[in-house]
């Protein structure tokens, strides 16, 4: 929703001449990483819950509510609630697979339901999914379907075993017609003295192992952060290097990047998978198809010779035709942007929105016309937001080259 400029319209009006608007990116605000302006202490035992305090109380009461206690109640709970991790431990079963925690046999990834002791476990975690998770909120514990995976380390006392939690993931399992089970993660988060050990890559490997062993239709991930989306592209395309039906379709692709010249192309080429390719990955592997198609991209980026300047810049010519169309459309002069009048009760006449369309314009209609500024300013963004692109694809690439070295032989089109 937008507010019209009415100084232009009264002008428009009184020429008899069309009403345009102006079109323009919309600046980006990086924000801060919660990360980088609190430190967050976790406390084992009673002896240590003064470390670390600041008295955020005023602050922070309207967001934790009843989760947020005293000082005092918090080592009155401490003894009687430490007990919950171990419950829940102990109701759970274990995840084993293969390259699960062999380094350290004494940390495992435990599988239970959201509910008893798990359930008052999860509340306890909710601050610092809240603090530590950009953009996150609490789930519906009572709504049908939610699990949990722990990751815990077991150290052996006098008194027993005791279980340390290092990270968890949230999971929700919901039904996809006519007769499956989609798998999303909600929310996963590792405890900060316990980040850069590989506990989240453990997780995301656990869940694709529950989700391939119980035949889930596909995994999907609610709104990751950049570097969990980084973790996961780099697991899924280590997964996908040693999945041999993709390599003849990734192979024409490449072909076609080294000897066609786009420059002189009217239609740009297209990185895409065929449609079977991308069912049978998601049968196989559970992989979605919107993670599949990023993936994709990060093969064939792997698969190219970065020193071939014309291959390397038609990968960057289908990158950004790509963009462009997700965009601002694959129509050229106004798109097809049309502006529908949208009274609002903040302005009745003053409001309007932008939508696409394809019927043949109306010459009574408004539309939406780019100038020639506008188009300049567009193409300088538009080039930036895929070297952007381009470079995360890099990122991940290089993560999964020095990960597996060997398998890139394999995939290399000669």
């Amino acid at each position: 929703m937008a507010l019209k400029q009415k100084d232009t319209d009264a002008a428009a009006t009184a020429t008899g001449t069309k009403k345009r608007r102006r079109v323009f990116f919309s600046d980006t605000d990086a924000g801060v990483e919660a990360n980088e302006c609190m430190k967050v202490f976790l406390v084992w035992n009673p002896g240590e819950g003064g470390k670390g305090i600041t008295d955020l109380k005023p602050v922070l009461q309207n967001i934790f509510g009843e989760n947020l206690v005293e000082k005092e109640e918090f080592l009155h709970t401490f003894s009687k609630e430490c007990e919950y991790i171990r419950t829940a431990v102990t109701n759970g079963s274990a995840i084993k697979h293969d390259g699960s925690y062999e380094s350290d046999p004494a940390v495992e990834i435990v599988r239970v339901e959201l509910q008893g002791a798990a359930a008052f476990l999860y509340s306890r975690l909710v601050p610092l999914v809240l603090l530590l998770v950009e953009g996150s909120t609490p789930i519906d514990i009572g709504e049908h379907g939610w699990e949990m995976l722990l990751v815990v380390k077991k150290a052996t006392q006098e008194a027993g075993s005791k279980f340390e939690l290092l990270g968890f993931a949230a999971v929700h399992n919901f039904y996809h017609y006519p007769e499956s089970i989609r798998l999303r993660i909600s929310q996963i988060l590792v405890l900060p003295p316990y980040q850069g050990e590989g506990h989240g890559l453990g997780l995301l490997e656990a869940i694709n192992y529950i989700a391939q062993s119980e035949n889930i239709y596909d995994v999907t991930i609610e709104s990751p952060s950049d570097y969990l989306q980084y973790v996961r592209s780099s697991i899924d395309c280590l997964r996908l290097l040693m999945f041999d039906p993709i390599k003849p379709a990734l192979g024409a692709i490449v072909l076609s990047l080294k000897e066609t010249n786009l420059s002189k192309r009217a239609q740009s080429l297209r990185m895409v998978p065929p449609a079977d390719l991308m069912e049978t990955v998601r049968q196989k592997l559970k992989i979605n198809k919107k993670q599949f198609l990023r993936c994709w991209e990060i093969l064939i980026f792997l698969s190219l010779d970065s020193q071939d300047h014309k291959s390397m810049d038609n990968f960057r010519a289908c990158i950004y035709d790509r963009m462009k169309g997700e965009i601002l459309g694959s129509a050229s002069g106004t798109n097809r942007k049309r502006l529908l009048q949208m009274p609002t009760s903040f302005n009745k006449e003053a409001s309007f929105a932008v939508y696409w369309t394809q019927e043949i314009e109306d010459e009574d209609e408004q539309t939406v016309e780019q100038q020639p500024e506008d188009l300049k300013t567009q193409e300088q963004q538009l080039n930036e937001l895929v070297d952007i692109q381009i470079e995360e694809i890099a990122g991940v690439a290089k993560n999964v080259t020095s990960r597996c070295k060997d398998k890139m032989t394999e995939l290399v089109v000669q």
